[in-house]
């Protein structure tokens, strides 16, 4: 099963890429554009209930009909830490909170997905979403209908679809660098053979994290380690804590000394950026500048897996010319005790969450289309 990504350039720090997805849901189906977010568990539409907040969209907002999700209900409890109080047992309230300070709140209901095979075949998954009402926009909003919720909670549309028997837990996704890519779910779409996987943290659970890693640079260790990794395909940019981000900045500063390339302060695409004695057309003009990236992780006894960041994965050019770095630091966000690796960094890979084998997967992939004809589409 496999649905198709688009993208949009924006201007949020300079000209960047934003991946979405488009779902039917309701009865007749309409179509809305999500972010596919690895990164939380619920998916969402902004929702007219009526709204009392909601942001500018692509599309009319949400309908919802009248199946309402109890408040009794597992899922209802899988969104709430502890023992929740019923405060109207006929409805679940929710209120989900994202990294960047944005927020949506509303109440569960259960409605069907429009799911066309390419046989021809049409299945309507019942699915539970969230009816948003009351949304607050982080600095990293974009103009969409809401959030696919891919994390692996039980609310999570993997989960939903693997209890319903109609796929195994696993899902993935390829982000071209050109724009656009694909969403999977199952595990028909990939040839095992080809991926390096390394186990997701047992100490970790809440997201898709392989637990510790170690940053490498120009194939060698940095001694910036022990910093904890989450996947997170809802973030624009990859962050690193404060010290694992200064460390950095100060190792590719290093490798700039003595080089024609200064840095542009006047330039405000991103925090640093850097430019040379003529505006740079594409990260080939930087190759001999700056040197690829690696997460390192160990992956069982004795036993390390590496993911690699080629330059397109951590540096852009600016609208200017100027390369910059699009790592940026967490610790200013707010993300104190995590790393994010975000789509800059995962372009052009298929990476893979396998919920049944607790492994994260990962493989160079052409994202332009789909591997396999004979897949899903949502």
């Amino acid at each position: 099963m496999y649905m198709n990504i688009l993208s949009h350039e924006v201007s949020i720090y300079g000209k960047t890429r934003f991946y979405y997805a488009q779902i039917n849901i309701g009865h007749p189906p309409r179509p809305y554009f999500v972010d596919p977010d690895t990164g939380s568990d619920l998916t969402w539409l902004q929702c007219d209930a009526p709204c009392v907040h909601c942001t500018q969209a692509p599309h009319p907002y949400y309908r919802p009909n009248n199946d309402l999700v109890p408040c009794k209900d597992p899922l209802c409890a899988s969104l709430h830490a502890g023992d929740h109080r019923c405060d109207d047992p006929g409805q679940c309230d929710y209120e989900v909170e994202y990294a960047d300070g944005g927020s949506s709140l509303g109440v569960l209901i259960n409605d069907v997905s429009l799911v066309n095979l390419t046989t021809g075949v049409r299945i309507t998954p019942r699915l539970t979403i969230g009816c948003g009402y009351d949304q607050i926009p982080g600095p990293s909003y974009q103009p969409l209908d809401g959030v696919l919720g891919l994390g692996k909670g039980k609310t999570g549309i993997v989960s939903q679809l693997h209890s319903q028997g109609l796929i195994r837990n696993v899902v993935g996704h390829c982000f071209s660098s050109r724009g656009g890519g694909f969403l999977f779910f199952g595990d028909d779409v990939y040839d095992p053979s080809r991926v390096v996987s390394t186990p997701m943290s047992r100490d970790y659970r809440k997201h898709y994290s392989p637990g510790y890693g170690e940053v490498i640079y120009g194939g060698k260790p940095t001694g910036l380690k022990n910093l904890l990794v989450i996947f997170d395909s809802g973030s624009s940019f990859t962050y690193l804590s404060s010290q694992a981000y200064e460390g950095l900045l100060y190792l590719v500063t290093k490798e700039l000394s003595g080089k024609p390339v200064k840095e542009a302060v006047d330039d405000k695409t991103l925090p640093f950026c850097w430019k040379g004695r003529r505006p740079f057309r594409g990260i080939r003009d930087v190759s001999k500048y700056f040197k690829p990236l690696a997460l390192r992780f160990s992956s069982g006894w004795r036993s390390k897996t590496q993911f690699e960041i080629p330059l397109e994965g951590y540096l852009l050019i600016s609208s200017r010319g100027n390369v910059c770095l699009g790592i940026l630091n967490g610790t200013e966000v707010g993300l104190q005790n995590f790393n994010i690796i975000g789509d800059i960094s995962m372009q052009d890979k298929m990476v893979i969450y396998d919920n049944e084998k607790q492994t994260i997967g990962w493989t160079p992939a052409n994202c332009d289309r789909p591997p396999r004809p004979d897949a899903m589409s949502i």
